[in-house]
């Protein structure tokens, strides 16, 4: 059995590698124009590395933590080498993800039952193929699934997810088009508490014109599903589009405004060169990522590990 773990954890690295690849060739092309002919890290180097870090989308604040980190080793060491900035960078950032909340390294806590996900987000992020992609995962995993199809605004919505159902294998609850959200996730939380389902994922909509609008539909999702289950949603996973950039960090701003968000998922990140984001994320909102999508298979939504992407994000290609 450990050495299916082995291959499995082999193929889903290689998979993260692959899926990192833009935003590493990015990173590396802009670091090696701006040591070349330097043998050590001096101001320019350090304000051509601060260019880089926020043209990665890893955000200005943290970009200017990660710099005061690397000023404070060379007034330390007295001298460092651009040949050893590459690892340096590597070690801060991962020393910064760490310092962060860090998820669970399981996908739930089991003493939940059932263990109840709000899924929040902006239209076009990602939010219904990241809930039908844990879904599989759940269901593979032996758990029983119940999905509730709570963006009653969309038609599209409500049909991508049966599909995402279909796929999956698993339960879901749903309603007439323009139907009461809350009332679809308290008929999803009853029918998950009947079936003695181990996970409910509910779907909600994803309009921000009127941050109040948002901020009262999601409070009276949550006030119903409590009715049934008093502690839900145990998690509120906020999905982000990585390859929007800096506009992530709004979508984040205006959701964790909105609403308790307490997990993260970056999907898209195979598609861009923006990957910085998640190290910018993770450090400026201080929730922890618990997922990101490197690709389009099913397996390809992983669970987040900060010493793993810095690793891949680093990576010598």
């Amino acid at each position: 059995m450990s050495w299916f773990k082995n291959i499995f954890k082999k193929e889903e690295k290689e998979t993260l590698d692959k899926g990192l690849e833009k935003s590493n060739q990015g990173f590396f092309e802009k670091m090696t124009k701006a040591v070349v002919g330097k043998s050590k890290v001096d101001d320019e180097v350090l304000d051509d590395l601060e260019e880089i870090l926020i043209a990665s989308d890893v955000g200005a604040s943290t970009t200017i933590k990660i710099i005061q980190r690397i000023e404070e080793r060379i007034a330390r060491d007295k001298y460092l080498n651009t040949s050893e900035l590459d690892r340096i960078l590597r070690e801060e950032i991962s020393g910064l993800l760490l310092e962060n909340p860090q998820a669970n390294t399981g996908n739930i806590d089991t003493t939940k039952k059932p263990y109840v996900i709000m899924v929040v987000g902006v239209n076009g992020v990602g939010k219904t193929t990241t809930i039908g992609k844990l879904a599989h995962q759940f269901k593979a995993d032996g758990k029983k699934v119940v999905l509730g199809a709570g963006d009653t605004f969309r038609a599209a919505a409500v049909d991508q997810l049966t599909i995402w159902s279909e796929r999956a294998g698993v339960t879901i609850v749903k309603q007439e088009m323009g139907s009461d959200p809350a009332s679809v996730a308290f008929d999803t939380v009853q029918s998950a508490v009947a079936q003695n389902a181990d996970v409910v994922i509910i779907d909600t909509a994803g309009r921000l014109h009127n941050k109040i609008n948002l901020m009262n539909e999601l409070s009276k999702i949550k006030r119903v599903m409590q009715k049934v289950i008093p502690d839900a949603p145990h998690e509120i996973l906020l999905v982000l589009d990585g390859s929007t950039g800096q506009n992530a960090f709004e979508q984040a701003k205006q959701f964790t405004a909105a609403t308790e968000v307490n997990a993260l998922a970056v999907t898209k990140l195979d598609g861009t060169a923006k990957g910085g984001v998640v190290i910018g994320i993770s450090d400026q909102f201080q929730i922890p990522v618990k997922y990101i999508g490197v690709g389009e298979k099913m397996q390809d939504l992983q669970l987040f590990n900060g010493t793993e992407f810095v690793d891949s994000f680093f990576k010598k290609r």
